[in-house]
C-alpha cells in the first residue's frame, strides 16, 4: 500500500483558462505535453515564436538571483585584491620611467621570495597579504605555511619587505602582476630577493658568515 500511494499524484489535471485564443503551434505543445503526462508551460522556441507573432515569453529573472549572483562575484576579490584592481592602480612603464625608485631596476634572480621597497609608512602586513595573498593556495596548508611577510618598520630597512610565496612561479607572477602598484600613493617596487647562498659575483659585496 505504501509503494501504490504516489501513483494517484498523476491523475491531478492542470488547466488554463485563456479568453484569447491561442496560437496553434503552442495549442499543438500543450496538446503534446499532456499526452506525455508532463507539466504544462507556455514556452516556444524562439522561431516559432516569432512566426505566429505572439511576443516572447521568458520568466523575468528574479530579484534574488540577481543579488546571489552578486555576492558570488564579490566573494572573489573580498579577501585579497582582484587582478583587476591591480591593473587599474600599477603604473605603466612609461610612467614607472619617471620614478627614481625605477632606475637601473632589475628583477633579480627568480626564487620563491620577494623583495619590496619604496613602501608607504601606514602600510601595513594586513595590506601585503591583501595584495600577495592572491598567490597563495590557502586551502593548502603547505602553501599557507609557507606565505611568510616581514614588514620592516624601524631603522634603515623601514618602507620594505620580504615575503615569502609558494613556489618560483607564485613569485614571478607577483612580481609581474604588483610591481609598480601605487599603495597609499608610493609606487612598489617589487623584486626577487636575494639569495641567502654567496654569490661568485665579485660585484655582489661580502659574504654573509
Amino acid at each position: 500500500d505504501v509503494f501504490e500511494q504516489p501513483q494517484h499524484v498523476g491523475h491531478k489535471k492542470i488547466e488554463f483558462h485563456i479568453s484569447t485564443e491561442i496560437p496553434a503551434v503552442l495549442q499543438i505543445n500543450s496538446e503534446k505535453e499532456e499526452k506525455n503526462g508532463k507539466r504544462v508551460y507556455l514556452y516556444a522556441t524562439t522561431e516559432e515564436i516569432n512566426n505566429t507573432g505572439f511576443g516572447r515569453i521568458f520568466p523575468a529573472p528574479s530579484s534574488n538571483d540577481k543579488m546571489e549572483t552578486e555576492e558570488e562575484d564579490d566573494e572573489i576579490p573580498s579577501e585579497f585584491i582582484s587582478r583587476k584592481d591591480l591593473e587599474k592602480n600599477r603604473l605603466s612603464r612609461e610612467e614607472m620611467e619617471k620614478f627614481s625608485v625605477f632606475k637601473n631596476y632589475e628583477p633579480g634572480d627568480p626564487n620563491c621570495r620577494i623583495y619590496v621597497k619604496n613602501l608607504a609608512k601606514q602600510v601595513q602586513e594586513k595590506d601585503l597579504k591583501f595584495i600577495f595573498g592572491r598567490y597563495v593556495d590557502f586551502q593548502s596548508e603547505v602553501e599557507r605555511n609557507m606565505f611568510d611577510i616581514r614588514l620592516m618598520k624601524e631603522g634603515r630597512m623601514k618602507g620594505q619587505a620580504f615575503i615569502g610565496l609558494p613556489n618560483e612561479k607564485a613569485a614571478a607572477k607577483a612580481l609581474k602582476e604588483a610591481n609598480g602598484y601605487v599603495l597609499f600613493e608610493k609606487p612598489m617596487v617589487v623584486q626577487f630577493a636575494r639569495s641567502a647562498r654567496p654569490k661568485q659575483d665579485a660585484n655582489e659585496g661580502k659574504r654573509k658568515k
